[in-house]
């Protein structure tokens, strides 16, 4: 433990980081100057390839080349270009005019390489010494191009002088730079590892407190440090002092839990009605407007709707006496009647009245995939009324033409079924809101256009 703590929290995040730090600094500042470098390096074969076409082009406009290339040669009398090489050769290797000193043709027999690639491309440049100097001759930048009627070549070379390297090279300014935002890092990451070196002392202390037993605080899981100690008395004073206050703070959180859910249920009891009440009277009613808008209907079919109607209307009453037992569903559930529901049945008698009322729908169908056997234990109306609403629902908000249940499995002493439709589906982040009663997923809809 002494070895490992030989050095300090504070110094072992600082190191890396530190080191961090300058890699990142150092690594752009590599980048930063190779492209500047090269920015510059570029700039200056544009400034003579910009050359070569002016000559260029005043031979093709018929004019004197060599007055033109004196004014080149007093127009960049001040800049970097000054002391600008121009050697003018005719495609037969006959040198027509010079500017400053000539630029051989041939270098030890060889062709230059920026004669060869104008040769071959109509333009060339290359960065090499002067053969004409000695070995510590500066290097010079060439450039040549090539007339569109291939008759001349314009072969232009600028000395790597004083002031063209001051041009070319960076500045040392971005070198201060650099410098300086890594003393900044260095300066900043102390900071930063200093202050969490103080914390993890306080905090050392403070573990040291309350094992005296002036404090109680929450067990962490601490590395094999200071924060090693502190966890370990952490733990310790965990394990004694708070199994008891946290078992009383856990009961007292499930009273309230349990004391905030009456009065939410109590709250919301007329909503629940109301809404429960909805799927059967309107069946009812669907039934009825059925009837009545067809006075000539047979008299099977009508004796049809109207016993429909009638188990319809004893669902109500049934419904009506299971909303009156919620009301005691803060002494438990046992006054609702459960019995074995065959599911098969239920499905067919809701898909059998969407078929033949398009009161439950509009135009969505309904389909189910069940085993052949396949009992529930349950409340037949609430099971009916939940199917119901979950189709009607369907129908009147995903806009889909098509929902269904489907059997996906049996898992212990439970079914597990996935309702689904081809709509518009709901979105992520109404989904934890799913099964809460009259949540508006577009608080701008009423609920008769669909906003619930």
């Amino acid at each position: 433990m002494d070895l490992k703590r030989s050095i300090s929290y504070q110094w072992r995040i600082f190191f890396p980081l530190v080191g961090l730090l300058w890699t990142v600094i150092v690594v752009q500042a590599v980048i930063q100057y190779q492209r500047e470098t090269q920015y510059r390096e570029n700039r200056l074969n544009d400034d003579l390839r910009l050359v070569n076409s002016r000559i260029i082009n005043a031979y093709e406009e018929d004019i004197d080349l060599l007055p033109f290339m004196r004014f080149i040669s007093k127009y960049y009398e001040n800049s970097e270009l000054n002391g600008i090489r121009i050697s003018i050769y005719s495609s037969d290797g006959h040198m027509l005019y010079c500017l400053g000193q000539p630029i051989p043709r041939y270098t030890d027999g060889k062709m230059p390489p920026e004669l060869a690639d104008a040769m071959v491309k109509g333009v060339g440049r290359a960065v090499r010494r002067s053969p004409l100097m000695s070995d510590d001759a500066p290097y010079y930048f060439y450039g040549v191009r090539q007339s569109s009627d291939g008759k001349i070549y314009v072969h232009t070379a600028m000395p790597f002088t004083d002031a063209l390297y001051r041009s070319v090279n960076v500045d040392t300014s971005l070198w201060v730079i650099i410098i300086s935002l890594s003393l900044m890092a260095t300066f900043f990451a102390w900071i930063t590892t200093r202050y969490l070196g103080q914390n993890i002392r306080l905090l050392h202390q403070f573990a040291t407190d309350m094992a005296d037993g002036k404090q109680s605080v929450k067990a962490y899981d601490f590395p094999h440090d200071e924060l090693g100690e502190i966890s370990k008395q952490i733990n310790r004073l965990f394990n004694e002092r708070m199994k008891a206050v946290a078992l009383s703070e856990k009961e007292h959180a499930m009273a309230i839990k349990a004391t905030e859910d009456k009065i939410r249920i109590n709250r919301e009891m007329s909503n629940n009605i109301n809404h429960e009440l909805k799927t059967p009277v309107g069946v009812i009613k669907g039934y009825m407007d059925t009837i009545i808008q067809n006075p000539d209907m047979p008299t099977e079919l009508r004796q049809r709707f109207l016993g429909k109607a009638q188990q319809h209307m004893d669902r109500l009453c049934s419904l009506l006496n299971d909303l009156s037992a919620i009301t005691r569903l803060e002494n438990g559930a046992s006054d609702i009647i459960r019995e074995m529901v065959q599911l098969n049945d239920l499905m067919l008698t809701i898909s059998s009245e969407i078929e033949t009322a398009h009161f439950v729908t509009n135009n969505t169908r309904f389909k189910f995939e069940l085993p052949l056997v396949c009992n529930v234990v349950g409340n037949y109306n609430l099971l009916y009324a939940m199917f119901i609403n979950l189709i009607r629902n369907a129908d009147l908000h995903s806009h889909g033409t098509e929902c269904g249940l489907r059997f996906m499995g049996e898992e212990d002493d439970r079914y597990i079924f996935s309702f689904y439709d081809n709509g518009t589906g709901i979105e992520e982040e109404h989904l934890q809101h799913l099964f809460e009663r009259f949540y508006r997923v577009d608080k701008g809809r009423s609920r008769k256009a669909g906003g619930t």
